[in-house]
């Protein structure tokens, strides 16, 4: 850890804040706004679909404006964002905070290469650790971002309006750090010599199985988050239940980013990918078992660090895929990836619980489950092949 890494921990921690709380109260914003119920999570969906559309174009401002000054347009987009949900929610204007929150995708595809930034501030030994411990920042999004959801409620006269006001002083605050943060300058290819395409990136093993372990698992995570506060509202539970739940598994999010890092380098990292496939399947038993508080919490627990390792697996893995000059490149392509899933398990989670329930839900969710370890079991095998 030293002072760089420190803020950047501190940015991602705020970065977090933000996310949590758009996923707790975006669905229910979408549920009293949308003109049918299953567009509810047409905002989260929104979200989601703006990183996905502009993730390789953060990665061409990254290469171009550099690093602090990349994240710093970032972090005004997501200000600029969360003032048009302010106005949109005020006004009962549905498809205004849709509108708002497709533009902040740009910031979450900004924001979601802090993690490679990460790598750059410390020795080459020790990228798995600053990994680790960057998304481990997400421990102060678990607590701050439901508690701001839940304390914002009431704020001002339409509900939730007040947790977009309190949000631009977040981004305010991401932005003070970023600015204290002196970033190595990134490699810029020379005249002729940009590395391999998008495609020949896209075509090695290692990639595939780095792009599968992070899009799928953010999509299961996604699938059930997303939905979580709709269904628990269903079932008879208090809005107080939900923050708690959500606190829950954000923690278990990034919580054991402080010793992931760690663990991938004594046993590998396909074993812990491998145990991140076991935890979403936990999730699902767990959930389908019953609707009670703390079933929903178990679920949401166990989803948490699943997510944790898959995440955090495929984002080592990666670093493998790609040589220096095609690093930019590289990270807008698979998160062009991760997001496009989330759009679409972020629309599929709105339909589903309003339509089908939490039980189709988690049902759902297994096909993304087995995609991935079909993908791990091909890696394991290729290397095997290879040898």
């Amino acid at each position: 850890m030293n002072r760089k890494l420190a803020l950047l921990v501190l940015a991602q921690g705020l970065f977090l804040t933000n996310n949590i709380c758009f996923m707790a109260i975006n669905g229910l914003v979408g549920l009293a706004l949308a003109p049918r119920p299953w567009m509810a999570t047409l905002p989260i969906c929104a979200y989601v679909a703006g990183g996905a559309l502009t993730a390789r174009m953060v990665g061409r401002h990254q290469l171009r404006f550099g690093r602090r000054r990349g994240f710093q347009i970032g972090l005004g987009v997501a200000f600029v964002s969360c003032g048009a949900s302010l106005w949109s929610v005020l006004h009962q204007q549905f498809w205004g905070v849709v509108l708002a929150t497709l533009v902040a995708g740009y910031y979450t595809a900004n924001a979601a290469l802090y993690r490679f930034a990460a790598t750059e501030l410390v020795a080459p030994d020790k990228r798995e650790t600053a990994i680790s411990w960057v998304l481990g920042g997400g421990c102060l999004g678990a607590i701050l971002g439901p508690w701001l959801a839940g304390a914002s409620k009431d704020l001002l006269a339409a509900p939730f309006a007040g947790a977009y006001l309190l949000l631009m002083g977040v981004a305010l605050a991401g932005l003070v750090l970023i600015s204290l943060i002196d970033f190595p300058a990134l490699v810029q290819p020379a005249p002729g010599a940009g590395g391999r395409s998008g495609g020949e990136l896209a075509r090695q093993p290692v990639f595939l199985v780095a792009l599968a372990a992070s899009a799928l698992g953010y999509g299961v995570m996604n699938l059930l988050m997303a939905a979580t506060p709709i269904a628990m509202g269903q079932c008879g539970l208090p809005f107080a239940d939900a923050s708690l739940v959500l606190q829950w598994h954000v923690l278990g999010m990034f919580v054991p980013s402080f010793f992931t890092g760690s663990l991938i380098k004594r046993v590998g990292v396909q074993p812990v990918m491998w145990a991140g496939v076991a935890l979403n399947l936990g999730c699902v038993a767990f959930a389908l078992s019953g609707q009670e508080l703390h079933h929903f919490l178990g679920a949401l627990l166990l989803l948490g660090i699943g997510w944790n390792f898959l995440y955090i697996g495929g984002t080592t893995l990666f670093t493998q895929a790609y040589r220096p000059e095609e690093k930019t490149r590289a990270q807008g392509l698979l998160d062009t990836g991760v997001y496009a899933t989330m759009t679409l398990t972020a629309f599929s989670s709105g339909a589903l619980v309003t339509t089908g329930g939490w039980q189709w839900m988690n049902w759902a969710s297994l096909v993304p489950i087995a995609l991935c370890a079909a993908a791990l079991a091909g890696l394991a095998a290729h290397q095997r092949r290879s040898c």
